[in-house]
């Protein structure tokens, strides 16, 4: 079997994926969840998902893990600002983010453990640290008890971002409390007041460190050494330094946290990092409010994981916030779904005349092919989304000839029969690929309602106008009132509206 390779921060080279037994885990820094996702968000989440699917079809058993930050002091902020219990505050923003991931097509994790929910076993790795030395206990000035991680007790630190102990200084997100040992060392635990948000520990009423969470839910449901850990690149340093601290030096001798690292390149807004005080904070609910998800997820997949994405904005005539590349990346979904219609559609009719071929059907067989081994190879190459975008785009391309070389061909009984088994072929072909690529989520007509009602609102239309609309030219189009069908044609299309003649009557859609 031949196993995906990844670009792993770690080594810094293309490294094949470990699944011994078969078997393969998979970590992913989850949501810190205070907020609604943004679209950077959604780029982390895909990543993983992508790997799964991949790591699935080769027939390998993935147990793949994303954590759920539910205690921080941002959550705790908001709480206190919109009057609401902290945990009640991140039940219900964990609960959205799941859904919109859902939407967008991301498969549900094997496990999604939340810090509340494994208190126990993160102060159980703690105590493990301050029992051999690498954790210490810090009695502060109002009485409460901290516990930090002595970092140069771990002589590889900085192995995963390539930092140099001696050249960090405090301010590159590393905080000078005079009660620490060094100021590189970061928090286990931090104590608070009964008063305020926390849990009992062997070190009084407290809160667990952000970095400690990771360390502790991943040993419990993948063990150490797992094959994948996944994340933003913001997260190398400090975070993921500082998980590789925790798990190796309570671990000692026993090999790597994880096998391999992968993190994803940043979402820019108009060519900036996205950042609440630009401006340009982008939401995963700002985005579905004008496009389907599932053209937002091919949006996601048109660059590299490890590459920065583009994506722009524009204002519309009506003050609302556009994304072009979105709306033509849905244009793809939409092509997508009418060639799997066009496809299905393929049925043999007519006589046995004749007609010179304009392709020859070997042709065909060669694309479905080519298709599905060139999008495997692209996955297994690092994950190249793109490429394997573009090899269905041609296997898309090579269907729609079929079907406008079958129609040529339609007297022609025995080519009609080879298209209609070629289409079915082809229908298979797409549905391995996009399986893939987490697309063609939804049935023809499910996605056409979903589109239809979204489109139509981005434009002040109800969907009641519009089929009252199609209505009045199929009837002038009975009564071979023709001048006033083709008018009425014009005015759907100046609202967007695509109309098709089927004989079992007129089926509209709205273009993006």
């Amino acid at each position: 079997m031949v196993l995906p390779k990844l670009y792993n921060t770690l080594t810094r080279s293309l490294d094949p994926i470990q699944a011994p037994d078969g078997k393969v885990g998979v970590y992913c820094c989850g949501p810190t969840v205070y907020d609604v996702p943004h679209a950077g968000n959604a780029r982390a989440a895909l990543v993983p998902d992508i790997l799964v699917r991949l790591l699935r079809n080769l027939g390998l058993e993935v147990t793949y893990v994303r954590n759920v930050t539910d205690v921080d002091d941002k959550i705790l902020d908001r709480a206190k600002q919109i009057g609401v219990a902290p945990l009640e505050l991140s039940a219900k923003m964990a609960q959205v983010y799941q859904d919109l991931m859902h939407q967008i097509g991301c498969l549900a994790p094997t496990h999604e453990p939340k810090v509340s929910e494994n208190i126990a076993d993160i102060t159980r790795l703690i105590e493990r640290l301050v029992k051999q030395g690498s954790g210490y206990v810090v009695e502060r000035t109002n009485g409460l008890q901290d516990v930090y991680f002595s970092v140069r007790s771990f002589s590889e630190y900085g192995k995963l971002s390539r930092r140099k102990i001696d050249e960090l200084q405090v301010g590159a997100r590393i905080e000078r409390d005079e009660e620490k040992n060094d100021p590189l060392d970061f928090a286990l635990w931090k104590g608070v007041s009964t008063e305020e948000w926390g849990w009992k520990s062997p070190w009084g009423f407290g809160r667990p460190g952000w970095h400690t969470e990771c360390s502790a839910m991943s040993h419990r449901y993948l063990g150490h050494g797992f094959s994948v850990h996944t994340g933003g690149m913001d997260l190398i340093f400090p975070h993921h330094e500082n998980e590789i601290a925790q798990s190796e030096a309570v671990n000692p001798g026993v090999g790597p946290m994880a096998r391999c690292w992968i993190h994803n390149g940043f979402l820019n807004v108009d060519k900036e990092k996205m950042s609440k005080s630009l401006g340009n904070f982008v939401t995963v609910p700002d985005v579905l409010v004008r496009n389907d998800p599932e053209g937002f997820r091919w949006f996601l997949l048109t660059a590299h994981y490890r590459a920065p994405l583009q994506l722009d904005t524009e204002s519309a005539s009506d003050g609302r916030v556009v994304f072009p590349a979105i709306d033509e990346a849905e244009r793809r979904v939409d092509y997508l779904y009418a060639t799997v219609e066009r496809l299905a559609e393929l049925r043999p009719v007519g006589t046995n005349k004749p007609v010179v071929a304009a392709a020859a059907p070997s042709s065909f067989e060669k694309a479905i092919t080519k298709g599905i081994s060139e999008v495997h190879a692209a996955l297994l190459d690092d994950l190249n989304t793109p490429v394997a975008l573009a090899s269905l785009g041609e296997l898309l391309k090579s269907a729609n000839e079929l079907c406008d070389l079958k129609q040529k061909r339609r007297k022609d009984a025995t080519f009609v029969a080879t298209a209609e088994v070629l289409g079915e072929k082809m229908l298979k072909a797409l549905r391995q690929i996009t399986e893939l690529l987490g697309l063609w989520q939804s049935t023809l007509a499910e996605y056409r309602a979903r589109t239809a009602r979204r489109r139509a609102d981005c434009r002040g239309l109800s969907l009641e106008a519009i089929s009252t609309k199609v209505d009045e030219r199929e009837a002038a189009r009975q009564s071979r009132d023709f001048a006033r069908s083709d008018a009425l044609r014009d005015e759907l299309l100046g609202w967007g509206v695509i109309v098709k003649d089927t004989i079992d009557g007129p089926v509209w859609t709205l273009s993006v």
